[in-house]
């Protein structure tokens, strides 16, 4: 799981939500109010009510709405999570199970304190393959 994560406010705007997504290549983002997690938004949920607002309105009304419109109105409330004690089949198999690409990683006391993806999951698949294959170069560490 990664440990540093990135949260917002279900205040934030989705235009800043995108731009920090799109500034630090990320695609999911935990939203957290008063310490506890809330929901969590995704790069496409950002992309949908962009497209969603930009029906039939001039760059004027679009700019306005974009600029008002927050995270609280597009993001998935009460996402599905997981412990940091859990094991990473766990994991896979919530994500398979409700067909989502994250879990936020909660501690006992609701905190967010990883996020585990498709991407840390597929980096372990591939790292057992290539120690699997018995090469001792290991080319996909530095992805650990």
């Amino acid at each position: 799981m990664t440990h540093e994560v990135l949260t917002i406010s279900p205040d934030t705007t989705i235009l800043e939500a995108g731009q920090m997504m799109v500034d630090r290549t990320i695609r999911r983002l935990p939203v957290v109010e008063n310490g506890k997690l809330v929901g969590i938004v995704t790069y496409g949920d950002v992309r949908g009510a962009r497209a969603a607002a930009t029906a039939g309105l001039d760059i004027w009304e679009l700019s306005y709405i974009l600029s008002r419109m927050t995270v609280r109105e597009i993001m998935t409330p009460n996402p599905i999570t997981i412990s940091p004690d859990e094991p990473i089949g766990a994991a896979a198999q919530l994500m398979l199970k409700y067909m989502i690409s994250g879990l936020p990683v909660l501690d006992n006391h609701g905190r967010v304190v990883g996020i585990i993806t498709e991407s840390d999951i597929f980096r372990v698949v591939v790292r057992n393959w290539v120690r699997a294959e018995g090469d001792s170069s290991e080319p996909y560490a530095h992805y650990e």
